[in-house]
């Protein structure tokens, strides 16, 4: 009897000491980009505020967060690592589509519960069809064209801006290129050309090629597709050539951190899901703001900094969300099953989270063509005006109204 009773009181400590054990994130992020080091600042200022708050039922977070040096190989390492090495609870982060096309594998040996905040490239859904442990935030590159035709037909119809040809630079990449393809399906109504570069980032970054290419073309619109490391040469390298479209787009991730004070940069349009002129609309947004300044004294300046905030804050907001909808009956086992993170419950209230996102926006998870568990449908159509990303449509979340034709230097 005194063996039985030593045995019951064995497994009840084990199982206050799990209990009592931190919540480990592991997060996977190219630390030498914008994105990746903002994110990574981003998710640690939540774990803070959420540890601060008393953790998610008592039990502390704790963040691990790999650079995955925008390499495929590192970026599937830094999964294995975290699963086997840091035996994490949850993988977080996540950036490049190439990097990710390695990572999936190995996520699907661990099939731990992944909440990914980047990766638009629809090619790796096919990988991911019946994985209901993967909840991808970021919109796939099919949602992101769907939601440009749409902020397009609203812009020429507003502003009475006539667009008939674009011509499209894109890094050669999986997000380039993938986003590229995509475009050329959504604008099959608009005259399409487009080619490739290598991107800054990956080691290129003369883009003259490409500009006199797009300058013989004539476009009504010119849109790049890379990363922040192309922003400002491929800007200036346009202006050596003499190369002035009616609107000037860039579609990377991220941008410097000091773009909008170039002399060139007035006028230039972005996608983007965010920018920082929302926190002046949106309230989550200014409180999000306002504590990453405060934290580490510099202020966010790509949407992939929300994105790594939302993304931890999601699982916090899940189970005390699914905990209060409980009913009064079903609560006590609720609480016990989400503070042990028991797997399918935790997905459950993934699944059914409404979060009140600094993006602007509610984060809700529906299916999406494929996965069962897709995020933010949409991005934004943002202009840069005097230092500042405003937000030009939608048009409920407008800053400011849309300066047109570019001009070099807003002249």
């Amino acid at each position: 009897m005194k063996r039985v009773w030593m045995t019951a009181l064995a497994i009840i400590a084990v199982g206050v000491w799990v209990l009592a054990q931190p919540i480990k994130l592991g997060a996977v992020v190219p630390l030498g980009d914008i994105t990746g080091y903002q994110a990574s600042r981003a998710m640690q200022l939540a774990v803070e505020e959420i540890n601060a708050k008393g953790g998610i039922l008592g039990r502390p977070l704790e963040l691990i967060v790999i650079d995955d040096e925008m390499s495929p190989a590192k970026g599937a390492a830094a999964i294995d690592l975290l699963a086997t090495v840091h035996n994490v609870d949850f993988f977080i982060g996540g950036m490049a589509s190439g990097v990710h096309y390695a990572q999936v594998p190995r996520l699907k040996v661990y099939e731990k519960i992944t909440i990914w905040i980047g990766a638009a490239a629809s090619v790796l859904e096919p990988l991911l069809e019946g994985c209901n442990w993967y909840f991808h935030i970021h919109p796939w590159d099919y949602l992101q064209g769907a939601s440009y035709v749409e902020g397009w037909a609203a812009i020429q119809a507003k502003y009475n801006i006539p667009i008939k040809k674009a011509f499209w630079a894109h890094e050669e990449g999986a997000f380039g290129t993938t986003s590229y393809q995509g475009s050329l399906v959504a604008f099959a109504h608009w005259e399409n050309q487009g080619m490739s570069f290598k991107s800054a980032a990956l080691g290129g970054g003369d883009y003259r090629a490409v500009l006199r290419f797009a300058r013989d073309f004539k476009p009504d619109i010119f849109i790049w597709i890379g990363y922040d490391a192309d922003a400002i040469p491929i800007l200036e390298q346009a202006f050596e050539i003499g190369f002035q479209p009616p609107i000037f787009l860039g579609s990377p991730p991220g941008w410097p951190r000091d773009f909008g004070n170039h002399p060139l940069a007035e006028n230039v349009m972005l996608y983007g899901m965010w920018a920082p002129a929302i926190k002046d609309v949106s309230p989550v947004s200014r409180q999000f703001w306002d504590g990453y300044v405060a934290r580490w004294k510099e202020e966010p300046a790509t949407y992939f900094a929300p994105l790594g905030y939302t993304n931890v804050y999601v699982i916090y907001e899940a189970i005390n969300q699914a905990i209060a909808r409980a009913k009064p009956e079903e609560k006590e086992t609720l609480t016990a099953s989400l503070k042990a993170l028991e797997k399918d419950a935790v997905i459950a209230a993934l699944a059914a989270v409404d979060y009140a996102s600094p993006i602007g926006e509610n984060l809700t998870f529906a299916p999406s063509n494929i996965i069962a568990h897709q995020g933010f449908r949409k991005q934004k159509i943002l202009q840069w005006q005097k230092g500042r990303q405003e937000v030009i449509w939608p048009f409920e979340f407008a800053t400011a109204t849309l300066v047109y034709p570019f001009k070099w230097g807003g002249r």
